[in-house]
């Protein structure tokens, strides 16, 4: 599996850092109060729900970045398929350091489990079609590294990582701007003018507005919001290849499949990073 470009070990190690800082302080008081510094265990990540597991990358990192010493076994990689009752890994050294890391550990393996398991149900419901799932921008304030890692995992596909790396049109922009053709040719110049090369995806609500953006030209994407599935085969033909076309809003389970079938390139969904439920995990002492 190609590892997206925003996964740096920079910013990997970055978010350990923070992360661990956030839960363990000054001290991990419980574990250092408890147990000795010599003492060591093993400990197993028990699986206790269906689904795709996501985050046992992360997790080797973790438990490295804390403690080099610590030892893990792998059963299971990122993206396999797990059932309620296998074990995805197993974690050797010292008690102290396990027990630190192991809350980490699983809140980032619980909830990029459950997008990556969500993001692979999605995608059954589309297959044989050419639409491709995406994500969004609707992520939790820095998580969002481990929330789109995830969706890649799941087989979806990562839309823009932040407001950085591409240029994108919507509803407000184009209101404030005064209008599709004013937002794109504002946008346009903005780039020249700056040396900026980044694609451009431009927002519409009606099949007005898909013509202004066809007229203003060297658009990469267009994205055909909250429109019904008539409007959006209407909307594609228009285009007819012009630019890529990407359905989003109010996109659900039961209407994803025809959305799909209108012919577009992509579909982002949003749920896929803010409204997912987390896979159940633990990590278990080994007596």
């Amino acid at each position: 599996m190609m590892r997206p470009s925003y996964l740096t070990e920079e910013a990997i190690s970055g978010f350990i850092k923070s992360a661990l800082t956030e839960d363990i302080g000054e001290g991990d008081h419980s574990s250092l109060g408890a147990i000795s510094k010599s003492d060591r265990s093993k400990a197993q990540l028990l699986i206790k729900d269906n689904g795709i597991i996501a985050g046992i990358a992360l997790a080797e990192k973790i438990f490295h970045q804390f403690d080099p010493l610590l030892q893990i076994q792998f059963v299971k990689k990122d993206g396999d398929p797990v059932k309620k009752g296998e074990v995805a890994f197993y974690v050797e050294g010292a008690a102290q350091s396990i027990l630190s890391t192991e809350r980490l550990v699983l809140n980032c393996m619980q909830r990029m489990s459950g997008i990556a398991t969500y993001t692979h149900q999605l995608r059954q419901l589309i297959a044989g079609t050419k639409a491709q799932l995406k994500d969004t921008r609707k992520t939790t304030p820095n998580f969002r590294l481990m929330e789109k890692w995830a969706v890649v995992i799941g087989g979806g596909k990562n839309h823009r990582f932040a407001l950085y790396d591409m240029i994108m049109l919507k509803d407000n922009h184009i209101d404030m701007a005064g209008g599709v053709q004013a937002a794109i040719n504002n946008t346009k110049a903005y780039l020249k003018q700056n040396g900026k090369n980044l694609p451009i995806e431009v927002e519409t609500r009606t099949l007005e507005e898909v013509k202004e953006v066809l007229a203003a030209g060297d658009v990469d994407v267009i994205m055909l919001d909250n429109m019904s599935v008539e409007m959006m085969k209407k909307a594609v033909a228009l285009i007819d290849g012009k630019s890529q076309t990407e359905a989003s809003g109010g996109i659900t389970e039961s209407t994803l499949r025809s959305v799909a079938e209108t012919g577009v390139d992509y579909i982002s969904v949003g749920a896929l990073t803010h409204s997912v439920k987390s896979l159940d995990l633990s990590l278990k002492a080994i007596k």
